[in-house]
């Protein structure tokens, strides 16, 4: 029996039948390999299948003490599927003029930041990261300040897009949260 079994899945895998096995089809916002702040490469399709939070950041902004409600959602829906990636700007009133190291120094002794952040990046402009420029297609429109938010689903598709006005931790950003992870 087990010579059988053996030589059918051999048989299968020829004819290129695989039992199991779902070929994951990479969307095109997660599409992109960047730098995290420690400079290491990152593919962001690894993060395909989860709940986005994508947010372009900075030390010195008026919107700075957003870093804690992004901890608090991150927290708690961390475990349902859900990730806040935060991107390093320092196009917006020269607010985020720190190195890597003074940007994740700042952010772990100040708000306790666990989720994933990265190198600083261009949000507009010339040097627009890829990344961005892809996320701004997908929801149009220039970043007009730090602290703006994009909520990706767990397909890799942009679904929204927040002001800097909008907390993380407010009941219009939770209760979409909420809604792409009961999906």
């Amino acid at each position: 029996m087990r010579k059988q079994l053996v030589a059918l899945l051999a048989l299968a895998a020829l004819a290129g039948i695989t039992f199991g096995a779902v070929e994951k089809t990479v969307s095109e916002v997660l599409n992109h390999t960047v730098k995290n702040i420690d400079g290491k490469e990152v593919n962001l399709a690894d993060y395909q299948g989860k709940v986005i939070l994508v947010v372009n950041v900075a030390s010195k902004c008026g919107y700075t003490p957003q870093y804690k409600g992004m901890e608090a959602i991150y927290e708690k829906y961390k475990d349902k599927g859900f990730v806040v990636l935060g991107f390093p700007c320092n196009q917006f009133g020269g607010q985020e003029p720190g190195s890597e190291e003074d940007i994740q120094k700042f952010c772990s002794s100040k708000y306790n930041v666990t989720f994933p952040m990265f190198s600083k990046i261009d949000v507009n402009g010339n040097g627009t990261s890829a990344f961005y420029k892809t996320l701004k297609a997908k929801s149009p429109g220039d970043i007009k300040w730090n602290f703006e938010k994009f909520l990706i689903n767990k397909k890799g598709e942009v679904v929204s897009r927040y002001s800097s006005k909008i907390k993380p931790e407010g009941p219009e950003l939770t209760a979409a949260i909420e809604a792409e992870l009961n999906k």
